[in-house]
């Protein structure tokens, strides 16, 4: 009786072929990994590699200074003009009132020159306004003194003329005459005293007006005058000269700058600060400089925080005694502190930062280097402040990652 023989599931040939597949499956998905995962291999030796420190945060930045004047002055023509003779040189020192050059302007001269006649012959007809009122008031006087004497005259003669009409000497008609008499010259004498009240105010004002006018006039007269003595430059304050450059038969506007005074009275730093900053830089922060071996405090007095090319402008003074030997040009380093020292983990700069903006770095483990997100806060000249990301001692590259910034992995040869 013949034995039924059941058929294996699973022959030699299938399982042969079931791991030939699944190999298969298993290098696609390690090259598919590997096309996630882009690896680039670099010669450690080439790369810049620090270690995540914890310690004291400087917050300080550094800047470099120029030396420059305390205070400037600068020196400008109030009418512009053409340079006819010049009388000094830059960088030379000169005291206030010093002449530095002339200008001509012809137009402006001949305008000046007919400006100043007319203003003269209208001081001349308000002067003569003035000796006429002065005139009709000696008038007015010597008139009130003929009233008062013709008054008195007649007063006494209506006195006696009382008496004798009272005791029948003289005929009433008589009498009249020398009562007429009286009666008219006190009416006039009172009409010509208000006259001469009203003259006498009418005058005051007059006179108020006229020297009030006249005052003006000479003003304008005494400004044209400077404006034309105005045409020699002269030095408003004493010091010494630069920025100053004119050549004969130059022309300047009015008010366009021939130069600068330095006054002699000490000096400031000007420095500019990265745009980074410009949100940090505060009045009254202190900085410190090197100068001949000794450290100088200084204070910042002023922030301009207009960008320009990246950069904002700060001035500085000394805190204290400046050093003896500075001179305008002169460039100093600064270390400007902008916080207190604090305790935080530290990464070393880098060109990293350039091409991650502090928002990721690779980190070294194992003879390789992985992507990893981080956060940066604030940075001095030689550290970045780590936020998140990182932990002490692990190792970061720190170079630039110009050549690998697409790729996951970087494979460290030496």
């Amino acid at each position: 009786m013949d034995k039924i023989i059941e058929k294996k599931r699973f022959s030699k040939k299938k399982l042969l072929t079931l791991g030939a597949i699944l190999a298969f499956v298993g290098l696609v998905a390690y090259g598919y990994s590997l096309s996630l995962n882009k690896i680039y291999k670099a010669d450690a030796d080439k790369l810049t590699v620090n270690k995540v420190i914890y310690g004291d945060f400087e917050d300080v930045v550094l800047i470099n200074g120029s030396v420059v004047p305390l205070t400037s002055v600068i020196v400008s023509s109030p009418e512009g003009g053409t340079v006819a003779e010049i009388f000094t040189e830059n960088g030379a020192t000169i005291e206030k009132g010093t002449p530095l050059l002339r200008i001509t302007n012809p137009n402006a001269l001949s305008s000046y020159t007919s400006s100043e006649t007319s203003i003269t012959e209208q001081i001349n007809q308000l002067r003569k306004l003035r000796l006429d009122l002065e005139q009709n008031q000696r008038v007015m006087s010597q008139d009130m003194m003929e009233i008062e004497n013709s008054l008195r005259t007649a007063t006494r003669k209506y006195r006696i003329d009382s008496t004798l009409y009272s005791k029948k000497v003289i005929t009433q008609q008589e009498f009249n005459v020398s009562s007429q008499d009286y009666e008219y010259y006190q009416g006039r004498k009172k009409i010509l005293k208000e006259a001469v009240r009203q003259e006498n105010q009418s005058r005051v004002m007059q006179l108020q007006q006229i020297d009030f006018s006249i005052g003006r006039m000479n003003e304008s007269l005494e400004t044209i005058r400077q404006n034309i003595e105005n045409m020699t430059i002269k030095a408003p304050v004493s010091g010494k000269l630069s920025s100053y450059d004119p050549v004969i038969g130059k022309s300047y506007g009015g008010n366009e700058m021939l130069g600068k005074i330095d006054v002699l009275q000490g000096y400031k730093l000007q420095a500019s600060v990265d745009e980074y900053y410009v949100n940090r830089v505060k009045e009254g922060q202190s900085a410190t400089c090197e100068f001949d071996g000794k450290t100088y405090s200084l204070i910042v007095r002023k922030v301009i925080p207009e960008i320009t090319s990246g950069q904002f402008q700060v001035e500085l003074i000394f805190n204290g005694k400046a050093p003896d030997e500075l001179r305008r040009g002169l460039s100093l380093q600064l270390k400007l502190t902008l916080s207190d020292n604090s305790k935080s983990l530290l990464l070393a700069q880098g060109q990293f930062f350039q091409s991650t903006g502090g928002s990721w770095a690779f980190v070294v483990k194992h003879g390789k280097a992985a992507k990893r997100n981080i956060k940066i806060g604030r940075k001095n000249y030689q550290y970045y402040e780590v936020l998140e990301g990182l932990q002490k001692n692990e190792e970061v590259i720190t170079s630039s990652y110009d050549q690998f910034n697409q790729y996951d992995i970087i494979e460290l040869s030496k």
